[in-house]
């Protein structure tokens, strides 16, 4: 694992106990949503195995299951504590969590029909490999549905960035009680491709019918597409 790997999973495993919180007052209760939008896409196409990287606590996985009752869902993520944080939380027991670097997944080839991540690709030191290994793993004809931060945009853009790094921070410090990993979210989200370089980088992986839909003013994106059937 690369050093700058080795600093995010240390980051995520500091902020487990209240990611969960944070994530829905810096998305103004949002998250939730969003994650169900996901896992309908995931669903979209009938499956039965879907994996989930950067699971966190799962709240994607667990919106997975509420679509698929009878498949066999895969909860993966680099960070222990997250995982442990999973394995506490009622109506995770039918989930399988398992610790994976998305840089090189522990899965047979075109064994899952979904794939499904949230904030993922603005965390992984190789965005290429990172997505060709998903690619890898999807079955023909599979799907992928992600949640991501983008850098914001347009005249509100400078405004929105001002914001981000003062309330997020904030936030970070009085709710999450680590400042500095809020902070390196936000510089993480700030300095991330911006959508277009990120479509690219998607079909380069071979992903075709790439679709984003913008949310919360440009600053998160729901990302779908599909591997060749």
């Amino acid at each position: 694992m690369r050093n700058e790997d080795s600093n995010v999973q240390a980051t995520f495993n500091g902020i487990a106990r209240r990611y969960d919180l944070m994530n829905k007052l810096m998305t103004l209760g949002s998250h939730k949503r969003w994650c169900r939008d996901l896992a309908q896409f995931a669903s979209s196409r009938s499956g039965r195995s879907y994996l989930d990287l950067a699971t966190g606590t799962g709240v994607i996985a667990r919106a997975v299951r509420e679509l698929n009752p009878c498949a066999t869902i895969i909860g993966a993520d680099f960070s222990e504590a997250m995982l442990e944080m999973a394995r506490q939380i009622d109506g995770n027991s039918s989930i399988e969590w398992q610790f994976a670097d998305a840089h090189e997944l522990p899965f047979a080839d075109s064994e899952f029909d979904g794939v499904t991540h949230g904030y993922l690709l603005r965390n992984v030191s190789d965005l290429d490999r990172v997505l060709a290994e998903q690619y890898r793993v999807l079955k023909p004809g599979g799907v992928l549905a992600a949640l991501e931060t983008s850098p914001p945009s347009g005249w509100l853009g400078p405004f929105i960035r001002l914001g981000m790094r003062v309330v997020v921070p904030t936030l970070g410090t009085l709710i999450g009680r680590d400042g500095e990993a809020y902070k390196y979210l936000v510089r993480s989200t700030l300095g991330f491709l911006s959508p277009e370089a990120l479509r690219l980088r998607f079909q380069l992986a071979g992903f075709q019918n790439v679709q984003v839909k913008p949310k919360f003013m440009g600053t998160n994106m729901i990302w779908t597409a599909s591997k060749p059937g």
